[in-house]
């Protein structure tokens, strides 16, 4: 689940709130009995989950536009990729964007971290370990002929998308996972709510690396 939260103000109303929330069961427990404090609890939820579903429904995709046009004969594609990167479908598939065009290939890694950590904001430990994934990866492109640059990204792979998109104008967006069943990028939904929520041109990859060992056995 994508952080709601974009700042320390939101973050601060978020928990004055929920403490609001709570205060008011509590209190119509302790003046009316529990069962006041039931009916306040079902009132509050109904009024939390109505404004929930109006502020999905009101979620429009992201108007993306590139930072600046491509020139003639250039072509810029933006990957987002975890551990299938270095997987020769991927690269199959960045070659065949780019051939007959002067192409710029940004590679972000999400930097993958657990939910208590990612609310703590301590991501240290994650966005390390994705930098090291990242060079290898940068390191398999560049044997392969693909010249490419990278950065890490949130750990969110949509939230990633969205910050590369802001300073990278991409002509298309290339989203490789692994294969279904192994993919818990795909048992999210990942590259369904990308396509409706970015007005960009997205291809999606599946790399099963593990095929791609046994032939090379």
């Amino acid at each position: 689940m994508i952080n709601p939260l974009r700042s320390e103000a939101e973050a601060f109303r978020f928990v004055l709130a929920t403490l609001a929330y709570f205060a008011a069961i509590v209190l119509a427990a302790v003046l009316g009995g529990r069962w006041v404090g039931l009916a306040v609890f079902i009132v509050l939820s109904a009024l939390v989950i109505g404004w929930w579903v109006r502020a999905r429904r009101a979620e429009q995709p992201v108007p993306t536009r590139p930072t600046r046009q491509s020139a003639a004969g250039e072509r810029r594609i933006l990957v987002i990729a975890n551990e299938t990167v270095g997987g020769e479908m991927l690269r199959d598939c960045i070659r065949e964007k780019t051939e007959g065009y002067r192409g710029e290939v940004l590679v972000v890694t999400p930097a993958l971290n657990s939910p208590l950590k990612h609310w703590a904001s301590d991501e240290d430990e994650a966005r390390a370990a994705a930098q090291k994934r990242l060079d290898a990866s940068l390191a398999r492109l560049r044997e392969a002929g693909i010249q490419a640059r990278g950065e890490v990204g949130d750990g969110e792979p949509l939230q990633a998308i969205e910050d590369a998109l802001r300073t990278f104008g991409a002509d298309e967006i290339i989203i490789s996972t692994h294969p279904e069943g192994r993919s818990h990028w795909l048992e999210r939904g990942v590259v369904t709510h990308a396509r409706e929520r970015f007005a960009v041109p997205i291809t999606h990859v599946v790399v099963d690396l593990e095929a791609e060992r046994e032939e090379v056995r």
